[in-house]
């Protein structure tokens, strides 16, 4: 183990010597900043809602969210809508993010987005778990 060698005289021992040193202090600070910065950054476990939200955010046959948008936790994300990871900061409001998902038309007649409740492709509930999900990002 490099903490209990001695230090000698040349110079490249020394400099292994204190090299090992350095490494036997600094692995369990690293370890334990490893350990501080992976627990403060986890997310709290999900919700029923808000996992049934994911599932439907994330269903081809559903709300199909990663055709265009990026999500922290989706494979394969689209480009053409912006990311939805910080979704809660750019529309805080609840019933804005509805009426958006529902029916993007009213804010932008020339978007991409279909009109996910008007073309009844969501309900209202299916709607209100996809928020409850994209609210967690």
């Amino acid at each position: 183990m490099l903490c209990n060698r001695s230090l000698t005289t040349t110079p490249f021992k020394y400099l292994a010597a204190l090299l090992g040193l350095v490494l036997c202090l600094g692995a369990p600070y690293a370890a334990l900043a490893a350990s501080a910065s992976s627990s403060s950054s986890a997310k709290p476990a999900l919700t029923k809602a808000q996992r049934e939200g994911k599932k439907l955010a994330f269903a081809r046959s559903k709300g199909n969210c990663l055709a265009c948008h990026e999500i922290d936790d989706g494979d394969m994300p689209g480009t053409v809508g912006p990311k939805l990871s910080d979704v809660r900061q750019m529309i805080p409001k609840r019933s804005v993010l509805f009426k958006h998902i529902w029916d993007e038309t009213q804010f932008n007649p020339r978007t991409p987005m279909p009109p996910f409740g008007k073309d009844l492709i969501l309900s209202k509930k299916e709607i209100n778990k996809i928020i409850d999900y994209l609210y967690t990002q």
